[in-house]
């Protein structure tokens, strides 16, 4: 007779040998997050730093254009307001005629000062003391050794320091330059009054030309009244004229309002006087 069949042990039963076999299981803590969670999280905050750092940039163009367009629309009025008014260019139109009628001459290119001491300082390297005016090419001086300091724009009713105005040439000022006879002359008077004022007097000097320390080259030559001097160029008049003297000016002194004008050489052209 068979004896009773033994039953297989149940693994799901929960015998302390079953529970000490079976793995056990561990909760989820509450807050824990997973890495696919913590990698998307990185994402989105990167995005978002993109996403500022586009605005910024954005933000930073817009308003360089609009300092920009600001720039412009200023610049665009201060010529406006500084373009040649009506008497400036009735003198334009008769310069001329006027140069025709005051023996005036073609305007002259000057040959720079020899040696290379063209733009050199007096006092510095070998040039100790200003040289003899009549070493320089031209009479008046158009370039050459010059003092450290320029001379101040405006009108002298006795002669300037010579080596002051040459430097305010290297300026891209201009100079008008009379002779002492004609001082009370009309045409000298209308002269002194026109550059005498507001804006005209920008980067002009007007002054009478007599160096007797200079000898001949320290007068106008014989039979010219008038000498307009830029950096380089000159022209010579037997009778001074106020239309000649702002069409000169007009083309050697460097304005920036009117800088198309400009026709000269002057190696500093923003440096003031």
């Amino acid at each position: 007779m068979a004896g009773p069949r033994r039953r297989k042990p149940d693994p799901t039963s929960s015998s302390p040998r079953a529970k000490a076999g079976a793995p056990k299981s561990r909760p989820v803590r509450s807050g824990t997050r997973s890495k696919a969670d913590q990698e998307e999280s990185r994402r989105r905050r990167i995005e978002r730093d993109r996403e500022e750092a586009r605005r910024r940039r954005v933000r930073g163009g817009l308003i360089a254009i609009g300092l920009v367009l600001a720039v412009v629309a200023f610049g665009a009025l201060e010529v406006f307001l500084h373009r040649l008014d009506g008497e400036e260019r009735a003198l334009l139109a008769q310069a001329p005629a006027a140069a025709a009628a005051a023996g005036c001459g073609s305007v002259r290119e000057v040959r720079p000062y020899p040696k290379g001491l063209d733009r050199t300082h007096i006092g510095s390297g070998d040039v100790k003391a200003m040289p003899a005016l009549s070493t320089y090419p031209s009479h008046p001086p158009t370039s050459g050794p010059h003092a450290p300091v320029p001379l101040p724009a405006g009108v002298y009713t006795t002669p300037p320091p010579i080596d002051q105005a040459i430097h305010s040439l290297e300026h891209s000022a201009v100079i008008a330059w009379f002779d002492p006879s004609v001082a009370s002359s009309p045409e000298v008077r209308d002269i002194e009054w026109f550059f005498a004022r507001g804006g005209e007097r920008n980067h002009v000097i007007v002054a009478p030309y007599d160096y007797p320390f200079g000898g001949s080259a320290g007068r106008l030559p014989p039979g010219e009244h008038m000498a307009l001097v830029a950096w380089h160029r000159v022209r010579y008049c037997s009778d001074p004229s106020l239309p000649v003297a702002f069409d000169f000016v007009h083309a050697y002194r460097f304005d920036i309002y009117q800088w198309g004008a400009y026709r000269g050489v002057a190696p500093e052209r923003f440096a003031p006087i």
